[in-house]
């Protein structure tokens, strides 16, 4: 049974790669087909062919390596002029991307050419794919926190703590010298539905926390629910030393990394955890969290994947925050389905893993470096710019981009690529992240 649970939290993160590289590409798509350019392809995947069917002018189909996807737009850079033969590697490339560009260009159908459209119609092309994951990870995120909701604690009691113990003390049970705590002679039971506390109403674990960590030494009106009915007690937090939490129960650190500690009231008391769901501005708040996140993430990519290079070498820890590859992400799904968690909780980390990994995709594909989405857009906002210049300076319209010469630079960064996926592929098969530590 774990086994097949392991597989089907690959089978969920395949599924949920491909729909979102396939809504990526769709967001190309759209844009270029209302914008009159012919679209020859769109593919699912690289590779050899596995199925395909031609409706109308354009071919769609998937591909046999799922690590991405593709439009075929006619004229992405303008048609070459006649040469003779190429010398040099690099001038090799350029024709060569030059002679495949031009193959694009169906007779009849010139004017139906991506680098002929408007500068802006352009930019809202290239980044239609992008968006479009940022707008998926958006309704992930919403569903995730405003639908099914966020972990955390009730307002159900889960436990009543007998006795205050002396701080730094590790008794685990009470002797007859230790005072009862606030919350056990105030009368308050496991099952208890907290209702109001000093006459202020609490729907969370840690509106109640809140209201009870800044009255030490003040009595206050405990409302609970209890077998149907409302009953008041009365309770008196005691001063203690706290670790500060925040709304997710993690300890909040100082500026050196330490735990932040603090005098506050206490009663001695704790709840059950559940999944409390959010307003909707929940999810927009995740989105724009784990986009800066995942942006932080890209500016320090170098020293990352070195520290995993390192890592792979001495068979070190790696961060679990760090890039992974398709290979770790899906192993990563598969432990988690595999878990004996409850199922609801497993579908939450794999829904946000996907949302996670949508982000990733938008901010990523955001860099300004050919051949990715951003790269497209610098090239189109160039070619902007030089026609505002001339119009100013009241000039001839200068000749469109062409962005073949940026075919070596591309080249490069297409390596780079590779090699960062090599690597982390690599590194996920003999040093993977261990999240169930």
């Amino acid at each position: 049974m774990e086994i097949l649970l392991y597989l089907g939290g690959i089978l969920f993160m395949l599924i949920g790669l491909g729909l979102s590289i396939g809504l990526h590409e769709v967001g190309h798509l759209v844009p270029a087909k209302l914008f009159g350019v012919r679209v020859g392809q769109y593919m699912i995947g690289f590779g050899p062919r596995l199925w395909s069917k031609r409706i109308g002018e354009t071919e769609y189909g998937f591909k046999l390596l799922p690590i991405g996807g593709f439009i075929s737009m006619s004229g992405m850079y303008p048609a070459s002029k006649t040469a003779g033969p190429a010398r040099g590697v690099f001038r090799t490339l350029i024709q060569d991307a030059r002679s495949a560009n031009d193959e694009t260009i169906a007779e009849g159908a010139e004017d139906r050419v991506f680098y002929k459209l408007p500068v802006w119609k352009r930019v809202i092309v290239m980044l239609g794919g992008p968006l479009m994951n940022l707008i998926l990870a958006l309704i992930i995120f919403t569903v995730l926190v405003s639908g099914i909701g966020v972990q955390q604690g009730t307002t159900t009691i889960a436990s009543v703590t007998e006795c205050v113990v002396p701080a730094g003390s590790t008794a685990t049970e009470c002797t007859a010298d230790d005072p009862a705590s606030p919350a056990a002679e105030a009368g308050i039971e496991p099952g208890d539905v907290l209702v109001s506390i000093d006459g202020q109403p609490v729907s969370t674990f840690a509106e109640a926390t809140a209201i009870v960590q800044a009255a030490p030494g003040d009595t206050l009106d405990l409302v609970v629910l209890r077998d149907g009915a409302e009953t008041t007690l009365t309770i008196t937090p005691i001063a203690a030393e706290r670790t500060i939490t925040d709304a997710g129960g993690q300890p909040i650190l100082d500026d050196a990394g330490k735990p932040v500690v603090k005098e506050v009231g206490y009663v001695g008391m704790a709840s059950q955890m559940g999944y409390v769901q959010q307003p909707l501005t929940a999810g927009p708040q995740m989105t724009a969290d784990t986009v800066a996140r995942v942006g932080s993430l890209i500016v320090t990519l170098p020293v990352r994947l070195w520290d995993i290079g390192v890592s792979l070498v001495t068979g070190g820890e790696r961060d679990p925050n760090g890039p992974l590859s398709v290979v770790g992400v899906g192993r990563i799904a598969g432990e988690v389905a595999a878990t004996d968690a409850p199922i609801l909780n497993r579908f939450a980390v794999l829904l946000g893993l996907l949302g996670s990994l949508n982000v990733a995709l938008f901010v990523f594909n955001l860099i300004p470096l050919l051949p990715l989405d951003g790269g497209h857009v610098v090239v189109a906002l160039w070619e902007g710019v030089k026609r505002l210049w001339a119009k100013l300076f009241r000039r001839p319209p200068p000749a469109p981009v062409d962005a073949t010469r940026l075919v070596p630079l591309t080249v490069v960064v297409a390596v780079l690529l590779i090699g960062m996926g090599a690597l982390l592929l690599v590194a996920d098969l003999f040093n993977p992240v261990d999240i169930l530590q």
